[in-house]
């Protein structure tokens, strides 16, 4: 049975993961979904992968959410998806003049998003409620970054410097004694996030105006991303996924998979946050292979699409569950894979589609 057609709004819609995200919601077999993007990036090709596109700034601008909520009345935005971190803080303060004109938010509670869309005071909420945290320290200067080395055990292993209000592994580095300067350079991937404690040091103490950082022990296995949908607190959907490749934060390689102890954390966080709507939690293995959370994401991921190939398509059972409608069970097919693969778009000199 056909339902009523929808206008959604996507933000981050020029973003590499993103046809896999546009997949999710076009082809749902219940209904069409024309696709309103935004994207800070003025590159044509981002307006060929959506319906409609608009060109926003930053969403750490003051004018962010009026020029949002001007594109909801033009558009008629029946349901409005923030892709990024930084957005969901910012909207999450004006959801009311977003309900004032018809569009629904999908956002948790502001207050459990102001504690996950920050990194440090993520870990101390979960663990003032004893729940499992790898070590940390906080970093407010180049001083704290000396002392918190030393406390979490640096030469002998490994630390992971992060900022905590940053996303997309911007601000994340990790110093690793056994890898000195030349080893980086020479046997480095450009992209790696390895660097020296000396590069790290000089690069603190060059600025007196530092964000907020943390170090937390770093762990050496594979990402293990789990994704779900909650209502509340319950958690209504969940599959797990392991990030055999990844580049800048962004899976290659995915395999879905189950790792218990993760699915059992995931149920006592949204529970002690009463979290709300598509969430996904960042792991990462320790040596000996077990999930160790990393970071909590407010948001839709990257990679969710081979959930829904998996069979449990998250990011349009959301739509579904904010008009009310009944959820429809699912079976997820563990095993299933992703595989990233290049493919292009090519625009003219005049910014126009040309296909070859």
């Amino acid at each position: 049975m056909m339902r009523k057609d929808l206008t959604i709004l996507l933000s981050a819609s020029g973003s590499p993961s993103m046809p896999g995200q546009l997949e999710c919601f076009r082809r749902n077999g219940e209904r069409n979904i024309r696709i309103v993007g935004m994207d800070m990036s003025d590159e044509p090709s981002a307006r060929y992968l959506v319906d409609t596109f608009y060109q926003v700034p930053a969403a750490s601008e003051k004018c962010y959410c009026d020029i949002v909520l001007d594109i909801c009345k033009k558009e008629g935005i029946d349901i409005y998806f923030p892709n990024i971190s930084a957005e969901v803080s910012a909207v999450a303060l004006r959801l009311g003049e977003f309900e004032a004109i018809g569009t629904i938010v999908s956002i948790a509670d502001q207050k459990a998003v102001e504690i996950t869309n920050n990194k440090l005071s993520a870990y101390r909420f979960l663990k003032t409620r004893g729940i499992g945290v790898p070590d940390f320290y906080p970093v407010y200067s180049a001083k704290d970054f000396v002392k918190g080395c030393r406390k979490l055990g640096y030469p002998n292993r490994p630390v992971c410097l992060k900022i905590t209000e940053e996303s997309g592994s911007r601000g994340v580095r990790i110093i690793d004694a056994a890898r000195n300067r030349y080893q980086i350079f020479a046997h480095e991937k450009p992209n790696s996030f390895f660097t020296s404690y000396d590069d790290m040091l000089s690069i603190l103490s060059s600025t007196e105006a530092l964000d907020e950082m943390m170090l937390v022990e770093y762990m050496s296995g594979n990402e293990y991303t789990v994704d779900l949908l909650a209502d509340h607190g319950n958690i209504l959907y969940m599959a797990g996924r392991e990030n055999v490749v990844s580049m800048m934060s962004i899976a290659q390689e995915s395999v879905v998979s189950k790792i218990d102890s993760a699915y059992e954390m995931c149920r006592k966080i949204v529970k002690a946050l009463e979290l709300d709507g598509n969430i996904g939690f960042d792991f990462m293995k320790d040596a000996n292979g077990n999930p160790v959370l990393m970071d909590i994401n407010p948001r839709i991921t990257a990679t969710v699409s081979v959930i829904a190939a998996a069979g449990v398509n998250l990011p349009y059972l959301r739509v579904k569950q904010l008009l009310g409608e009944t959820l429809t069970e699912c079976q997820i097919d563990y095993g299933t894979r992703l595989k990233r693969r290049y493919g292009e778009i090519y625009t003219n000199s005049k910014g126009e589609l040309i296909n070859i």
